[in-house]
């Protein structure tokens, strides 16, 4: 027999839910018919699939070592040498200045050079995160940037954390702004409103001035910084954060990203890739603020964040004549 109690990093979930993170190999079928036969039992006694664990709860499995270890999967630790560029944390939550052509999570098993394997690597190192200590919880991204965006990501360093930032996500409750280069002469400031539909076959998306079916609203505004009359570098207020939001929609307003191949100009991509080898979009998360925080986060309210400018893209700016102090 083995017991486990669960923390507040794992409180306030489903048992069933729970048990198919833990026992991640097990199939659904399986646990169920373990709860029912009593096999794994709360506190001791029988329990329902949709009770909701409190911290402090203890699970009892009675099943052997070896079918335990069957069905769990322990996260893996990979080695990194370099280091991560961290520009803000505390004990609840982790700000990292993403660099270009890095994915934040894995898209197969093979990707192992990813932002949350460093910061897995990184945390283990503090003794912060363990694998085989932690029963399900992982550290998590809060946001998703693309890979070839460079900029903030919110890391939540505990569950209890990780719920806070998603609550502050979902009410707008964080600020995000961008700095992107863009095609075309622009001026003061813009404020784009439509609707836009992925194509998951293509990993594309298409913006629309009006609703269409499976679109989603979005919001995006821009303050001009600096032009030179063929190029403008802006200031961008992500309000809703849709795939692709950014790129798509300044693409449908005729001011293309720089070096952006999917939605951009090609014959531009292609002067800015042999003048300056750029060979994605200049497109960086660059500013985090945190508005109204919920209790466990409140020391951040009104704390504003920044990451700097990678160094290729401000060569660019200065060879522009586009450099702001």
């Amino acid at each position: 027999m083995k017991e486990i109690t669960i923390t507040a990093n794992e409180a306030d979930q489903r048992i069933d839910r729970f048990l198919k993170k833990y026992l991640s190999k097990a199939s659904k079928g399986f646990l169920y018919k373990l709860l029912r036969k009593k096999k794994i039992k709360l506190n001791n006694k029988r329990v329902l699939p949709n009770y909701m664990l409190k911290s402090g709860d203890t699970i009892q499995f009675f099943l052997n070592d070896d079918t335990i270890n069957e069905f769990r999967e322990i996260k893996e630790i990979v080695k990194f040498e370099k280091p991560l560029d961290i520009v803000y944390e505390d004990k609840n939550i982790l700000i990292i200045n993403k660099p270009k052509g890095l994915l934040v999570h894995s898209q197969s098993k093979k990707d192992k050079n990813t932002l949350i394997d460093q910061v897995y690597y990184y945390l283990n190192t503090k003794g912060e995160y363990i694998p085989e200590n932690e029963n399900t919880f992982s550290p998590a991204c809060c946001n998703r940037i693309d890979r070839n965006t460079s900029g903030i990501i919110i890391v939540a360093k505990n569950y209890s954390s990780l719920k806070a930032i998603n609550q502050m996500q979902k009410n707008n409750k964080i600020v995000k702004k961008y700095l992107a280069l863009v095609v075309g002469k622009l001026v003061g400031e813009n404020e784009l409103k439509g609707f836009l539909i992925k194509d998951n076959s293509t990993n594309k998306v298409e913006v629309f001035p009006q609703a269409k079916k499976d679109s989603k609203f979005i919001h995006t505004m821009y303050t001009l910084i600096k032009t030179n009359g063929d190029y403008s570098l802006l200031d961008i207020n992500l309000i809703t954060g849709r795939s692709h939001q950014i790129r798509a929609h300044l693409a449908s307003e005729g001011n293309p990203i720089i070096g952006d191949f999917k939605y951009g100009n090609k014959k531009i991509n292609n002067l800015f890739l042999n003048k300056y080898e750029l060979k994605s979009q200049f497109l960086h998360g660059y500013f985090i603020r945190f508005d109204k925080c919920p209790p466990l986060l409140k020391y951040l309210e009104g704390k504003s964040i920044k990451a700097d400018l990678p160094n290729n893209l401000l060569e660019i700016l200065k060879s522009l004549g586009l450099e702001v102090a």
